[in-house]
């Protein structure tokens, strides 16, 4: 059985979303810890409800991000990480850091890549005045969000919409596509080409919402 270690800095709202589906359709998964950076992290709360194992490492705690990153490995490490998935975890990783998990750290951006990496990209997306907005799941690579795509959900944006409004729409779609892209994951069905991800048997990586 796979085991899966989440990083998380706020509410874990995608770990929630991937926990309630492995329930719901019987993964033969372990989940095998919760991290977060600080100790108000909200989704350590929902991962001690659920018998989950729950930690904090404080990022002020460290003098360097490398001293930081390297508490991180020992701890995921330990727990027995096959996947490890970030989250909304609010952290740069280190070089070190992406190449010890290089090929089993996976993300989500809240918006189509490669369109709008960084932050902000609610308010990025609405300025350009695009017709769809979105979320993609990826692996993680030393540059920021240019990892390899594994799936992705676009949504329309709406007249009438804020940052508000349509970050609500990404973020439900984020909680569709995160549990997809676990699963394959899970069950040995990605396989990295490049910097593209190829899923077998083929399946649709882009859902429109």
């Amino acid at each position: 059985m796979l085991s899966i270690v989440t990083l998380i800095s706020g509410r874990g709202s995608n770990f929630e979303a991937i926990f309630k589906t492995a329930q719901k359709e019987h993964w033969p998964v372990k989940f095998a810890g919760v991290i977060a950076n600080h100790s108000a992290a909200k989704g350590l709360d929902f991962a001690r409800s659920q018998g989950i194992p729950a930690f904090a490492i404080e990022h002020r705690e460290h003098s360097t991000r490398e001293s930081f990153d390297a508490a991180l490995i020992e701890k995921i490490d330990e727990l027995g990480a096959n996947l490890v998935v970030l989250a909304g975890f609010m952290r740069i990783l280190t070089p070190e850091f992406i190449r010890h998990f290089e090929g089993r750290l996976i993300n989500i951006h809240p918006a189509l890549l490669p369109a709008f990496p960084g932050l902000h990209t609610h308010e990025r997306a609405l300025e350009a005045g695009v017709a769809e907005h979105g979320a993609t799941v990826h692996f993680v690579t030393e540059g920021v969000d240019e990892g390899p795509i594994i799936c992705q959900a676009s949504v329309p944006v709406l007249p009438g919409d804020d940052a508000d409004s349509l970050a609500a729409r990404v973020l439900a779609a984020e909680h569709q596509i995160y549990p997809r892209a676990v699963k394959w994951f899970l069950d040995g069905r990605l396989r990295i080409e490049g910097n593209q991800v190829q899923v077998q048997p083929p399946e649709s990586q882009l859902i429109k919402l």
